[in-house]
């Protein structure tokens, strides 16, 4: 028998909890704000990812600044490797970065040497750049086994060098996204308007690589520097002669200029 002062049993305006039947029942703006805060805790933590990101890579290029990747790029037999190897006889333990033939594309991989200080006259100063060299295949716009034959390699030989000189431009083109400057290397005894330097030019344009143009080859009568400078007037043009030594000079003081 029920009380007469006792209040009238009404219904709750939720069920109770299922864990504890006796416990309050729960709220729904509860799991709202469960739900906002693990939200929120989701941002804090993609903000952290981008902040920790941004930390990562400006103390990447702080380092790189110190040390500059340096590609040596520039169409088959240009001279490339020659300057390479000059600069490391230079300034490094002597030795070469890679072998030096007459046929086209004897440089089919992309070879690297680290942590060369070049030191280059800057009016009464001598200013000194920290570099890793990176010698690079010879770009071209096609490669033809054919063009291989007249250097006594069978067409077997041929075919095999002719797809490795292929897969080594596509090399090169890549390391282009891990590079500070570019020295491009002609040869000047050759037309400069060709296809190739064209495209070479206007792909690290459109990168924004600094580049200074090596015109190589001036030790031989038939060079015109002059012929590249009129060709390419937006950028800097030095001549020298990578196999003979002369005006390395003022490509490394340009060099030091250009890329620190």
């Amino acid at each position: 028998m029920t009380s007469p002062s006792s209040p009238p049993l009404t219904p709750p305006s939720s069920p109770p909890s299922p864990l504890n039947p006796s416990a309050p029942p729960l709220k729904k703006d509860l799991f709202k704000k469960r739900n906002s805060s693990e939200k929120e805790r989701g941002e804090g933590r993609a903000e952290l990812s981008v902040v920790r990101g941004a930390i990562f890579s400006f103390f990447m290029r702080l380092f790189r600044k110190r040390r500059a990747r340096i590609g040596i790029y520039g169409p088959p037999n240009a001279g490339k490797t020659t300057l390479a190897n000059r600069i490391i006889q230079t300034f490094a333990d002597g030795g070469e970065i890679g072998e030096v033939t007459e046929i086209p594309h004897e440089t089919r991989r992309a070879i690297r040497r680290e942590g060369i200080t070049i030191e280059a006259k800057s009016g009464k100063k001598r200013a000194k750049l920290r570099i890793d060299i990176v010698d690079t295949p010879g770009l071209a716009t096609k490669i033809d086994f054919k063009d291989f034959l007249p250097f006594g390699l069978s067409e077997e030989e041929a075919k095999r060098r002719a797809k490795e000189a292929t897969q080594g431009v596509i090399e090169a083109i890549k390391w282009l996204d891990d590079i500070d400057g570019v020295v491009l290397v002609f040869d000047a005894t050759e037309n400069p308007y060709t296809q190739t330097n064209i495209v070479i030019v206007g792909n690290m344009e459109a990168r924004g690589i600094p580049i200074i143009i090596a015109a190589n080859k001036i030790d031989l009568p038939e060079a015109s520097p002059q012929r590249i400078k009129n060709a390419f007037p937006q950028h800097t043009v030095v001549p020298i002669s990578a196999l003979k030594g002369e005006n390395m000079d003022a490509l490394y003081e340009e060099m030091a200029r250009k890329f620190r």
